[in-house]
């Protein structure tokens, strides 16, 4: 995991294949992980690694609205500088490498750099979906504004990496006067299912941490731990001498050590042993497994894990939004899916990203519907609205699962197709290889109703009574439960 090299874009020979002319785009939801940041703690000061990052420049340049005395409202601008207990508890401004007071990072926060990637994210979204597909309008003005959905976790980092998308997809100049402010949904971190969300659900931490635990006997004996004790074990606290996935910090933590302090700049190095090539790799192996194996091998940990956001982009699909995530959100979906192998694949990068693209056929005659759209009727959609939609007239709930459905409401979703692309690279969910399952043989367009009922296997009915359910039971049973077409 480390900055994300992102592919040029499609040519028109390519954009020919990946949009047929007989599927008509109608609707895309795209998560993406926030940009570059700093550790979320510090480490390594013994082997040079500075504890506060110069790179946070809007730290010099803060507003916040107040309230002014005659009621009316302003805003004002500030600058922050970090402070923390010194020699004696006397108060000490934090200085970077340099004795840089301004611009200090917070530990986790979004980086100048992180800021860079996501605005070019929003527009290479800009590049296809407006230049090369007319999918978006070009401008946003009053009409098209509503089309338009954004939803952040309550972390900052990923508010910000949202707001940075937002302005490649629509930067000042493409939105016309009079178009009120961006919306951006969030919760409060004990609702929140855009994460796996330990702290909120009590299941699914015991499912982690004997998932972790697990992954820790296996590994920290093994030639990969031992490897990477020889190259960097030197460095470890005196409390923890060596380097085990349990181990303080923990291997994940040297990982995220590793992989921000190689995003930046030279100020905010480690020595070269930590970027060896087979020390970096192993890293990711087993930190992968320990963090993705669950979701590749049991059906509680998918549907606790990140079931309900699964089930959310599916319900918004058969209901005719970007979100800004983490990379435990763009893994775990990929892996619950079949799409990601726990044991092979690598860590998400930074700014990495999954569309979740909706398509019709337009060459077949539609029994959907009178006007031929997904019920309940709605014009289509340029982004993904996560809140809106009445549904008292509806017959049963898009979140109902497909087998519960009659038959005169399933064929409402025929002729219409998902279609998943990670970091620009089409995937293929394996649910959806069988020919009645896909468009024409091609097994990367599942069928709405297929993609529904794989997302229906592991979609939780009420996310935080299940939370609360079968605790203190056994985790690992033996006995694993692949995902869907798996």
């Amino acid at each position: 995991m480390a900055t994300l090299e992102p592919r040029s874009p499609y040519s028109p020979e390519e954009l020919g294949k990946l949009y047929p002319k007989n599927l008509e785009l109608q609707q895309v939801q795209i998560l993406l992980r926030h940009g570059e940041r700093t550790p979320v703690n510090a480490r390594f000061k013994n082997a040079g690694l500075p504890p506060n990052w110069p790179y946070c420049s809007p730290a010099t340049a803060m507003s916040s609205t107040v309230l002014q005395a005659d009621g009316s409202r302003d805003t004002l601008q500030w600058k922050r500088r970090l402070q923390a207990p010194g020699e004696g508890d006397v108060p000490t401004l934090l200085a970077g490498p340099k004795g840089e007071l301004d611009s200090i990072c917070q530990p986790g926060e979004l980086t100048d750099r992180g800021r860079e990637t996501t605005l070019a994210l929003g527009q290479r979204i800009r590049k296809l979906y407006v230049e090369q597909l007319g999918f978006l309008p070009s401008t946003m003005d009053q009409s098209s504004a509503s089309g338009v959905h954004l939803r952040a976790t309550p972390i900052q980092r990923a508010l910000e990496s949202v707001q940075q998308a937002f302005v490649g997809l629509y930067p000042p100049s493409a939105r016309a006067a009079g178009v009120p402010p961006p919306t951006i949904v969030t919760r409060s971190a004990m609702d929140e299912t855009l994460f796996p969300n330990e702290s909120a659900c009590k299941r699914f931490r015991e499912l982690a941490h004997e998932f972790a635990e697990r992954t820790a006997k296996l590994y920290n004996d093994g030639p990969e731990l031992a490897y990477i004790n020889k190259k960097i074990g030197k460095w470890m606290p005196k409390d923890s001498p060596v380097v085990k996935v349990d181990s303080h910090p923990r291997l994940s933590g040297v990982m995220d050590s590793v992989n921000a302090s190689s995003a930046h700049g030279s100020a905010t190095k480690l020595p070269s042993e930590f970027y060896g090539k087979k020390v970096r790799a192993d890293i990711d192996k087993v930190c992968t497994e320990e963090w993705f194996s669950g979701y590749q091998e049991s059906n509680e940990y998918r549907k606790l894990g990140i079931g309900a956001l699964v089930g959310d982009l599916t319900q918004r699909m058969v209901e005719h939004a970007t979100k800004s995530c983490h990379d435990t959100t763009i893994a775990a979906a990929l892996t619950s899916l079949g799409a990601m192998d726990a044991t092979k694949d690598k860590w998400p990068n930074f700014a990495s990203n999954i569309a979740f693209e909706l398509f019709k056929r337009t060459d077949a005659a539609s029994s959907s519907s009178p006007n031929g759209t997904i019920w309940p009727s709605r014009e289509k959609t340029w982004w993904y609205s996560l809140f809106s939609s009445s549904r008292s007239s509806q017959p049963v709930s898009a979140r109902t699962p497909l087998a519960q459905w009659p038959d005169g409401e399933k064929s409402k979703l025929d002729d219409y197709y998902v279609r998943l692309r990670y970091n620009d690279n089409v995937v293929t969910v394996p649910y959806c290889k069988p020919a009645d399952r896909n468009f024409n043989g091609d097994e990367t367009f599942c069928t709405l109703s297929a993609f529904k009922e794989a997302a229906d296997s592991f979609t939780p009915k009420n996310w935080k009574a299940e939370c609360r359910m079968n605790l203190g039971q056994p985790v690992i049973s033996g006995k694993t439960e692949p995902p869907p077409g798996v």
